[in-house]
C-alpha cells in the first residue's frame, strides 16, 4: 500500500457490487503514449475475468500525475479499455463525466443504468458526511470499474486517474484508489494583456489544466500594455487584439466541464495604463504634473466607477466564485515620500480618515470598495500581498485573500504578517511560480525538477517555509506566467517551457509531502502519461 491517509468514503458506495476475485498487477508492464489528450486505443479482447486456477501476483499501486494517496492492492487481471465497454453513471449530473470518459477511452456512453456488464466502468455519486468533495474512490475488480465520490468535481478527477492509467494500452490496476487533494486551491495564472494569447491556445491549455486536476485558471487581461476581453460598457478601453466575450464563454464553458474555475483579474489602482489611453482625465499626476504610469486618481470618484462598470460587466461573464483585485505597484506608494510627491491624494485622505489619513489608507478603502463589488456578485475577492499596507488605520477586509508572491515591493511583508491575522493565503512564490518572459530583472525561467524537489504550499516567500500551524490558511497555490517581454516566446514555446513546472506544481498541491519518485522517474512517467 502506498504510503498515503485513506479517504473516508462509503465502502458500500465504492464498490457498488463489483467482485473482489483473484487480482492482478497493474499498467506500469505495458507502454503508454505521450500527450495529455491522446486517445487511448481499446484492445480487441476484453480482459480476462479471474478464474480459480489461475493466479494472479499483488497489483501495483498505479502511476499518475498527481500521484495517487492511497491504493489498496489485490490480485487480478485489472481493466483495460475494450471495444463494446460502455461507461455508465448512477446520476444524470455525471453525464458531462461519463460522455467525456467514453470518448477519450473509445467506449461507449450508455447513460444512466442500474444494470452490471461485464467492463463497465460506473460513475456514481456518495460518500460520507462531511467528505472532501473532491475526493473519490476508484475500484477495479471482477472486470469492471466503478469511481465514487461525493461531488461531481471528485468522481472527474477519479475520470483523470483512470485515463492515466491506460494511456496508450495500458491497463488499470486491481484495488482500489482513494484520493483527494491537500489544497482545494491549485491554479495556473496567464497574462493576456502583455501578450495576447489564442482562444484556441487558451483552450488547450484548460484540457491539460483538468487532466492534471487544477482547479482555476486565471487570467490577467488588463495591464498597461492592454486590455484583451470585449466590453460593451467601455469599448473605447478594449485593444485592438481581444478576446471576443463569445470566445470567453467558450473557455469559460470548457473550464467548467473540466471543475477550473476562470478567475478574472482587473488590476487597479494601478496597471491600468490601457484604461488611461482613452481616459486621461483619470491619470494620476504627482505635484509637478507628471504622470504615474498606470496608476489612477483614486481620489476621482469617476476612476471608481469607471472600474466597478467593469467588474459589473465582467461579473456576468465570468460566473465562478473567485475574483482577483490585483492591488499591486500603485506608484504613489512607491516614492519615498507618497504625501509630499501626491498632495492631492493626501488631501483626500485626511478628508475621507481624519488629520491622520494617508494616502496607503485611500488605497486600502480602495482595495475594500472594490471588494464591496465583486461580493455583491457572490465572489471571493483575492489581491496582491503587496495591495495590503502595513500601519494603516485602514485595514483591508478580513476576506480578501491574500496572493502572496514577493518581499521585494515596498510595503511587502513577511507571509507570516498576514497569516498570524487569521487571513487567506495563496501561494504565487515568485522564486519557484513565475515564469517571466525574457527573464527580466533577476527572473529566470523555473523548472520543474526545482518545484518538486524545493518547494510546497508552505514556501511562501524565498526558500523558507512558514510554521505548520499555518497550513490551513493557505489554501492553495497557483503557477504564473507573465509576458513582460511579451516578443521573448512563441505560444508554442510557453506551453513547451510550463509543461513540467505544472506538473511538478500539482503534485505538490495535491500532496506536499516528499514524492515517492525521484525527479527522473517523474519526467520519465509525464512523458508516458501525458
Amino acid at each position: 500500500m502506498v504510503r498515503r491517509r485513506a479517504l473516508l468514503i462509503a465502502t458500500a458506495v465504492v464498490v457498488l457490487g463489483v467482485g473482489v476475485g483473484l487480482w492482478a498487477t497493474g499498467g506500469d508492464d505495458n507502454p503508454v503514449g505521450t500527450g495529455a489528450s491522446a486517445q487511448v486505443t481499446p484492445s480487441a479482447e476484453p480482459s480476462p475475468s479471474p478464474t480459480p486456477s489461475r493466479t494472479y501476483a499483488l497489483s501495483q499501486a498505479p502511476r499518475t500525475i498527481p500521484a495517487v494517496r492511497s491504493h489498496t492492492a489485490a490480485r487480478g487481471p485489472g481493466w483495460r479499455p475494450a471495444s463494446g465497454y460502455r461507461v455508465v453513471v448512477d446520476d444524470a449530473a455525471l453525464a458531462d463525466e461519463g460522455q467525456l470518459l467514453a470518448g477519450e477511452l473509445g467506449l461507449t456512453y450508455a447513460g444512466e443504468r442500474t444494470d452490471v456488464r461485464a467492463g463497465d466502468v460506473r460513475l456514481a455519486l456518495g460518500g460520507e458526511e462531511g467528505a472532501n468533495p473532491e475526493s473519490y474512490a476508484m475500484t477495479v475488480g471482477g472486470g469492471r470499474v466503478v469511481i465514487s465520490g461525493p461531488g461531481e468535481a471528485g468522481v472527474f478527477y477519479g475520470t483523470r486517474t483512470l485515463k492515466q492509467e491506460v494511456a496508450g494500452g495500458g491497463t488499470a490496476p486491481e484495488g482500489v484508489v482513494r484520493d483527494e487533494p491537500a489544497k482545494p486551491r491549485r491554479g495556473f495564472m496567464l497574462d493576456i494583456a502583455r501578450k495576447p494569447f489564442t482562444a484556441d491556445w487558451i483552450e488547450d491549455r484548460v484540457r491539460e489544466l483538468g487532466d492534471l486536476k487544477f482547479n482555476e485558471l486565471g487570467l490577467h487581461f488588463s495591464d498597461d500594455q492592454g486590455f484583451r476581453i470585449a466590453s460593451d460598457t467601455h469599448p473605447e478601453i478594449v485593444s485592438k487584439v481581444h478576446l471576443t466575450t463569445a470566445q470567453v464563454r467558450e473557455i469559460v464553458a470548457l473550464a467548467e466541464s473540466r471543475h477550473i474555475t476562470v478567475v478574472p483579474e482587473i488590476d487597479s489602482p494601478g496597471h491600468l495604463g490601457a484604461v488611461l489611453k482613452a481616459h486621461p482625465e483619470l491619470q494620476l499626476r504627482n505635484a509637478s504634473g507628471v504622470a504615474a504610469t498606470g496608476a489612477v486618481d483614486i481620489a476621482n470618484p469617476d476612476a471608481a466607477a469607471l472600474i466597478d462598470e467593469l467588474l459589473d460587466e465582467y461579473a456576468g461573464l465570468f460566473p465562478g466564485s473567485q475574483w482577483h483585485l490585483g492591488g499591486d505597484e500603485y506608484r504613489a506608494l512607491t516614492v519615498p515620500d507618497p504625501e509630499a510627491s501626491y498632495p492631492g491624494l493626501a488631501s483626500a485622505a485626511r478628508a475621507e480618515y481624519g488629520p491622520g489619513g494617508t494616502i496607503a489608507d485611500l488605497a486600502t478603502g480602495w482595495l475594500n470598495d472594490r471588494a464591496a463589488t465583486v461580493r455583491a456578485h457572490d465572489r471571493t475577492p483575492r489581491a496582491w500581498n503587496d495591495g495590503f499596507y502595513a500601519g494603516t488605520s485602514v485595514t483591508p477586509d478580513d476576506d480578501i485573500i491574500a496572493a502572496y508572491w514577493t518581499g521585494k515591493e515596498i510595503g511587502a511583508r513577511e507571509p507570516v504578517e498576514y497569516l498570524r491575522t487569521g487571513r487567506d493565503v495563496l501561494n504565487y512564490n515568485d522564486e519557484f511560480l513565475y515564469y517571466v518572459l525574457g527573464e527580466p530583472q533577476t527572473f529566470v525561467y523555473p523548472t520543474g525538477q526545482r518545484i518538486y524537489e524545493q518547494w510546497t504550499p508552505r514556501v511562501l516567500r524565498g526558500t523558507g517555509a512558514v510554521a505548520a500551524r499555518y497550513e490551513d490558511q493557505i489554501l492553495g497555490g497557483s503557477f504564473a506566467v507573465w509576458c513582460d517581454i511579451a516578443g521573448a516566446q512563441t505560444q508554442d514555446q510557453v506551453a513547451a517551457g510550463i509543461r513540467m513546472p505544472l506538473r511538478a506544481t500539482v503534485q505538490k498541491l495535491w500532496d506536499p509531502d516528499r514524492p515517492d519518485l525521484t525527479w527522473q522517474e517523474f519526467r520519465t512517467l509525464a512523458d508516458r502519461v501525458g
